[in-house]
C-alpha cells in the first residue's frame, strides 16, 4: 500500500517566529520507547527552542511513569542542562514502560500532575504506542479535569486555565516502522552498528571460506535487514513483510552454491528476527543454519547482533533530524488551538512536515494487520534493488556501458560502480571499466569489469578504478577516438562538479564528434555537496559523519580544559553544506561559509557571544569555518582574531581536517544510496538506448540523452545537463539555489543567538492518503 502526504490545501508562507510567542506557555517533553541513538539531539532542540520562544520547559523522567508519580520526575530544564548530550546515546532523561498510564487511575494523577504546574503541552517520542496512548490522554482530558474537580484534588480555577491539552509526537525507533516518515530517529545510527559488525565479520568469513548469519533486529519491519543486505552487498535476505516462495530452501542453496563458484571466499545472510514463511511459521538464523550446513556442507555461523543495534553514538543523520524534529515539534506546540488534532512531525524528503498523530497510527496498524493476515501483496515493499541482483540475462545485448570516475575520491564511488555493473551484466549488456578518469578515457585505460571483479566494493572507500580531475575539453579527439575504437554505446560518469562540467564539454561536443552521441549519466558524488540537480550527493555522508565524531573528539577536549575554543576547518570548496551540517550535528557556535556572506561586525559578535558564554557553566566554544568562505577572513585571520578578543578569557586552538575527509568506510547512507543510484542509471541508459536505437546504430544528440540523476526532495530524478546550468554558478561551483541554507538560523538558534526563524519552508498540518488501499478491505 502505498500513501503520500496531501499539500494542496498548506499555505505558502507563514510568519517569522516571535521570541516572545511561548511566552506563558509551559511544554514539557518526555521520551517513551526503548531508546534509541539521537534522541538527546531532539531533547536538546525541544528544550532550547522552547526556551528561545519564551516558555517554561520541564522534562518528565521515566517516561509516562514519571508523568504518574510527578515529584521529582518533572523538572524544569534549563539551556545548560541540554548541553554536551548531543555524542550520547540513549536518552538522558530515562525511559520507562507503564502499566498504571493504561489505566484511567494512572492518567488522572499525571493529567492532576501537569495541571499544577500550569502544563498544557505535550511533546512525546516514541513509537506508535505510546503516541496512541498520548493522542487517549488528551482526548479525555476534559473528563479527567472534570474528575479531578470533582474529586477536590484540583480547583475549578486550575481546571479553567488547563482547559485543553495540546500533544505533538515525535518517531524515535530504530525500526523505520511507523508509516508518514521517510525516516524515524534512531534508524540510521542503528545501520552504522549493525555495518560496524558486518564489516567486522566479512573479513573473518573471508579468511576461513565460512557462510556467516546475521540475525538484526525488525520484528514487524525488514527495514533494517534490507538496508543492511544492500549495503554489504549480501547474498540474500529474509524480511517480515515479503515471505520468501516455496521452495525457497533449494533457491538459497542454489544462489550460495553459483557464488561460490564465481570465485566468492564467503556467503552473508541477513535475518529479521520477524522474518517468517507464507504459512506465518518464523523462519530463524538457527533453521538457516542448519539448512545451509546439511545440505551445501558450508562451514556457517550464526550472530545475533541484539542490543547493540540500539545504543552507541547517534550518527550525524539522526543528530540533523532529532534537532529538526525538536524545533518543528514546539513550532507546532506554539501555533496549536485547541481545535488542532494531536499531530506528529515526520520528515517527507528533505522538509520537516506535520500529520495527524492517529492518521499515521492507523496506517501503521494497517500494515501489521495485512501481515498478520497474510496479505503480503498489498504490501508495496521496494525490494527491486536488492532481488534484481539474483537474475541473469538470457541473451547478450551488444550493447558496451562505460564506467568512470571524475573528481576527488569519496566513499561510496565504488558501491555505484558495482551497483552499475551488476546491473548491466544482468541487462546483458557489457561493461566497461574506465581507469583514472578522462585521461584514461582518451589514453585507452578501459577494459572490460566483471560480476566478481566488483565483489566486496560496497564497503571500500575511494575510489578503485581511479579518479582525477581533468575535463576533456583538451582530448576531445581522443576520447572520440577511443569511444569508437571500444565501441562504446553507453557513458556513466560519477563524480563531483568535475563529472557535471565534464559532462557537458562532451555534450556540446556532439555538434563536431558524431562518436559523442551517446546516451550518458552524471551520477553526483563527492563530499562537497556541490552538484547542480540533487540534494545530497555520494560521499558527503560519510564526510560529515568524519567531522562530526572529529568535533566530538575536540568538544570533549575543550570540555575537559575549559574556557577553550576551537577553530576547524572544514572541505566543500564553495559549497557550505558540510561546514552548516556538521555545525548543526556538532552543536557548533558559529559556521562561516560562502554562501552566507559575513564581515568584520559579524566576527566581534560571535567573539561577543562567546565572551558570554564563558560566564556560565559551558566553558567552550567550537566554530566551523568553509575553506573558501572568505578569501580575507581566513581560518588564520579568525583564529588570531578569537585568541586577541578572548584573551584572558579563553585561548584558541585551530585543526584543518584536510583530506581525511574524503577518506574512510563509507556509511550505510552512502552504500545505500550509491547502490540505488548506481542501479537506476544503468535501467534508464537501457531505455534510453531502445529511444536512440536507429538504422541499425545508436544515435542520440537531444538535451534528455545526457543527464544527471539526482536526489530532490523524495524522488530519483534525471535532469538534462543542459537545462541544468542556469542553476550553475560556475564561477564558485556550486548550484545558485541550494536546500539546505534555509535550515541554518536553526543551528543558530540552538547556539543562543537571538535570531528570527523563518518558518515559510515548515509544512503545516497535512494528511496521509491512501493511494492504493487495499488494506482498508
Amino acid at each position: 500500500c502505498v500513501y503520500e502526504h496531501n499539500t494542496e490545501s498548506q499555505p505558502a508562507v507563514r510568519t517569522l517566529v516571535s521570541l516572545s510567542q511561548g511566552c506563558q506557555k509551559s511544554v514539557v517533553l518526555m521520551s517513551c520507547c526503548l531508546c534509541v541513538s539521537g534522541m538527546n539531539a531532539a531533547v536538546r532542540a525541544t528544550v532550547r527552542v522552547g526556551l528561545y520562544t519564551g516558555a517554561k520547559v520541564y522534562f518528565v523522567h521515566e517516561g509516562y511513569q514519571g508523568l504518574v508519580d510527578g515529584g521529582e520526575n518533572i523538572r524544569p530544564a534549563t539551556w545548560e542542562s541540554v548541553s554536551m548530550m548531543l555524542q550520547l546515546g540513549g536518552t538522558v532523561i530515562g525511559s520507562a514502560r507503564c502499566k498504571d498510564f493504561r489505566t484511567r487511575e494512572g492518567r488522572m494523577k499525571a493529567a492532576q500532575n501537569l495541571v499544577k504546574l500550569g502544563i498544557t503541552n505535550l511533546c512525546v517520542i516514541g513509537g506508535d504506542g505510546s503516541l496512541t496512548g498520548a493522542n487517549q490522554f488528551r482526548t479525555e482530558w476534559s473528563g479527567l479535569l472534570v474528575d479531578l474537580v470533582r474529586a477536590g484534588k484540583i480547583t475549578e480555577e486550575e481546571a479553567k486555565k488547563s482547559s485543553h491539552l495540546n500533544i505533538v509526537g515525535m518517531v524515535g525507533s530504530i525500526d523505520n516502522d511507523f508509516c508518514g516518515t521517510d525516516m524515524t530517529i534512531g534508524t540510521d545510527s542503528a545501520l552504522h552498528r549493525i555495518i560496524e559488525v558486518v564489516d567486522a565479520i566479512t573479513t573473518t568469513a573471508q579468511s576461513h571460506q565460512r557462510t556467516f548469519i546475521l540475525e538484526v533486529m525488525g520484528r514487524h519491519c525488514g527495514y533494517l535487514a534490507l538496508v543492511t543486505a544492500l549495503a554489504c552487498g549480501a547474498d540474500w535476505v529474509f524480511i517480515p513483510e515479503m515471505p520468501p516462495d516455496d521452495g525457497w530452501e533449494d533457491h538459497l542453496c542454489r544462489r550460495l552454491t553459483n557464488q561460490r563458484a564465481r570465485g566468492s571466499r564467503l556467503n552473508v545472510i541477513i535475518v529479521a528476527e520477524g522474518a517468517m514463511s507464507r504459512e506465518g511459521k518464523p523462519i530463524t538464523s538457527d533453521q538457516i543454519k542448519k539448512l545451509v550446513t546439511d545440505r551445501l556442507g558450508f562451514d556457517t555461523r550464526t550472530t545475533v547482533l541484539g542490543h547493540v543495534q540500539r545504543g552507541g553514538t547517534p550518527s550525524a543523520f539522526d543528530r540533523i533530524l532529532g534537532s529538526r524534529m525538536g524545533v518543528e515539534a514546539v513550532m507546532a506546540l506554539m501555533e496549536a488551538t485547541p481545535d488542532t488534532p494531536a499531530c506528529v512531525v515526520s520528515l517527507s524528503g528533505n522538509q520537516a512536515v506535520r500529520l495527524p498523530l492517529m492518521e499515521c497510527v492507523q496506517v501503521t496498524k494497517d500494515v501489521t494487520a495485512a501481515m498478520a493476515e497474510g496479505r503480503f501483496e498489498d504490501l508495496n515493499v521496494c525490494t527491486n534493488t536488492f532481488f534484481s541482483f539474483f537474475s541473469f540475462p538470457y541473451c547478450q545485448s551488444n550493447i558496451n556501458v562505460a564506467i568512470m570516475n571524475i573528481g576527488a575520491p569519496c566513499a561510496g564511488m565504488n558501491a555505484a560502480v558495482r551497483a552499475a555493473v551488476r546491473m548491466g551484466i544482468i541487462q546483458g549488456h557489457t561493461m566497461l571499466a574506465v581507469h583514472d578518469g578522462f585521461d584514461g578515457l582518451a589514453q585507452g585505460q578501459i577494459e572490460p569489469i566483471t560480476w566478481t571483479t566488483v565483489s566486496g566494493w560496497t564497503g571500500k572507500g575511494g575510489s578503485v578504478l581511479g579518479t582525477k580531475r581533468t575535463l576533456p575539453a583538451k582530448m576531445l579527439e581522443e576520447i572520440s577516438q577511443n569511444i569508437a575504437k571500444f565501441n562504446i554505446h553507453a557513458l556513466v560518469i560519477i563524480g563531483g562538479f568535475e563529472a557535471y562540467v565534464g559532462g557537458l564539454e562532451l555534450v556540446q561536443a556532439r555538434e563536431k564528434y558524431e562518436e559523442m552521441c551517446i546516451p550518458m549519466v552524471v551520477i553526483p558524488a563527492t563530499v562537497s555537496n556541490n552538484v547542480p540537480g540533487s540534494d545530497f550527493s555520494i560521499g558527503a555522508d560519510t564526510a560529515l559523519n568524519t567531522i562530526t565524531s572529529t568535533c566530538d573528539r575536540i568538544k570533549q577536549s575543550a570540555a575537559g580544559t575549559k574556557r577553550r575554543v576551537f577553530i576547524v576547518e572544514t572541505m566543500g570548496g564553495y559549497c557550505g553544506y558540510l561546514a552548516t551540517m556538521a555545525g548543526l550535528a556538532a552543536g557548533a557556535d558559529a559556521a562561516y561559509i560562502f554562501e552566507e556572506k559575513f564581515n568584520i561586525k559579524d566576527l566581534e559578535v560571535n567573539v561577543g557571544h562567546l565572551l558570554e558564554k564563558m560566564k556560565t557553566t559551558v566553558k567552550r566554544g567550537l566554530i566551523l569555518r568553509n575553506e573558501n568562505s572568505n578569501a580575507n577572513y581566513t581560518t588564520d585571520f579568525i583564529f588570531n582574531l578569537y585568541s586577541e578578543e578572548g584573551k584572558g578569557i579563553f585561548d584558541c586552538r585551530k585543526n584543518v581536517l584536510g583530506h581525511m575527509q574524503q577518506g574512510g568506510t563509507p556509511t550505510p547512507f552512502d552504500r545505500n544510496f550509491g547502490t540505488k543510484m548506481g542501479a537506476k542509471s544503468v535501467l534508464w541508459l537501457t531505455e534510453k538506448l531502445k529511444e536512440c536505437y536507429r538504422h541499425g546504430r545508436i544515435f542520440a544528440n537531444t538535451p534528455d540523452s545526457a543527464c544527471v540523476l539526482g536526489m530532490r526532495k523524495r524522488a530519483l530524478t534525471f535532469q538534462p545537463l543542459a537545462e541544468l546550468k542556469e542553476d550553475t554558478d560556475f564561477e564558485h561551483r556550486i548550484p545558485k539555489t541550494q536546500w539546505w541554507l534555509k535550515i541554518r538560523p536553526i543551528m543558530k538558534i540552538l547556539a543562543k543567538y537571538n535570531i528570527k526563524l523563518d518558518t515559510s519552508e515548515h509544512a503545516d498540518m497535512e494528511h496521509v492518503i491512501k493511494k492504493r488501499s487495499p488494506l482498508g478491505k
